[in-house]
């Protein structure tokens, strides 16, 4: 290889990051890749979702520097680098109808003025690969739904020096490659919650199943599959250090780790978006890069 390769992580939230796709950047960090995250949103509105927590009043006052200390440690932890957009968490609105969502807020943004921040992230990074979310944000929070959109206005606006001026933004960069983030797939929840009933062994995924048109969106094409089981481990212990927002004994971690690594030891992705040939199904983000860079 002549040149560095870079991998660029693209999520809402703090904790997003350790609940999709963490395995497959620590698995990248171990191999010499500089692995970015890129965060748009602090958190702000998020829920204590650690029942444990709940209450609390230092963090309820506190709720976004908690956050931020919690993705410092869960960085340290993924061994990646981390940087913030800093848009204001939109938050989940509940309720029918829905409330309009909070005034300032990041799903509020223009979509070509928000790009613009990470078009300048991506031209001071140059990473040859990115990952983001679906159109359908991965779940429906209108905060993936926007980070999915302004990653697909900065994965070519990065390269356009007319729209994002390079006065403004910085030398202009083309991305190769933009994935999906795909790990909450069926494939994976069928095969893990077979391999528990067959064990005899309680499964949390029963009523996700049960729901699972209800709840999730229609199935997506899955293209690329990381092995990643040695980095399992790390995954979990990074997103623990989301504390107000990960239960330890939640059904995060229900699954017994012998039975995830061999009944599902990848990380899965969707490709969308490549400027370079690889063959389908992949095992490497890299793939058609590697041979190039």
């Amino acid at each position: 290889m002549t040149e560095q390769l870079r991998l660029m992580a693209v999520h809402a939230h703090p904790d997003d990051e350790s609940s999709k796709g963490a395995a497959t950047m620590a698995k990248y960090v171990s191999e010499g890749v500089d692995v970015l995250v890129v965060t748009c949103t602090g958190g702000e509105r998020g829920s204590i979702l650690n029942p444990k927590l709940q209450g609390d009043a230092y963090i309820e006052e506190n709720i976004h520097e908690v956050r931020k200390k919690e993705m410092d440690e869960a960085r340290e932890i993924l061994g990646v680098e981390q940087e913030w957009l800093g848009f204001v968490d939109s938050g989940l609105p509940e309720g029918d109808p829905l409330p309009p969502l909070p005034e300032g807020c990041f799903a509020l943004e223009d979509v070509d003025v928000a790009a613009g921040r990470l078009v300048k992230s991506i031209r001071t990074f140059r990473p040859q690969v990115i990952t983001t979310y679906d159109e359908n944000g991965g779940y429906p929070h209108p905060d993936h739904i926007m980070t999915h959109k302004i990653s697909m206005v900065a994965f070519d606006g990065a390269a356009d020096a007319e729209k994002f001026p390079e006065s403004r933004f910085g030398p202009v960069w083309q991305p190769q490659k933009l994935y999906y983030n795909q790990g909450f797939n069926r494939p994976r929840t069928v095969a893990l919650h077979e391999a528990l009933l067959e064990r005899d062994l309680e499964s949390p995924y029963g009523e996700w199943l049960e729901h699972w048109k209800e709840f999730m969106r229609a199935e997506r094409t899955l293209t690329t599959f990381i092995p990643c089981s040695d980095f399992f481990e790390i995954r979990d212990k990074a997103l623990i250090a989301h504390a107000t927002q990960i239960d330890p004994d939640g059904g995060w971690f229900r699954v017994p780790m012998d039975i995830q690594k061999k009944v599902w030891p990848t990380e899965e992705y969707e490709l969308a978006k490549s400027l370079v040939d690889s063959s389908i199904p992949e095992d490497d983000l890299f793939a058609g890069i590697r041979d190039n860079a």
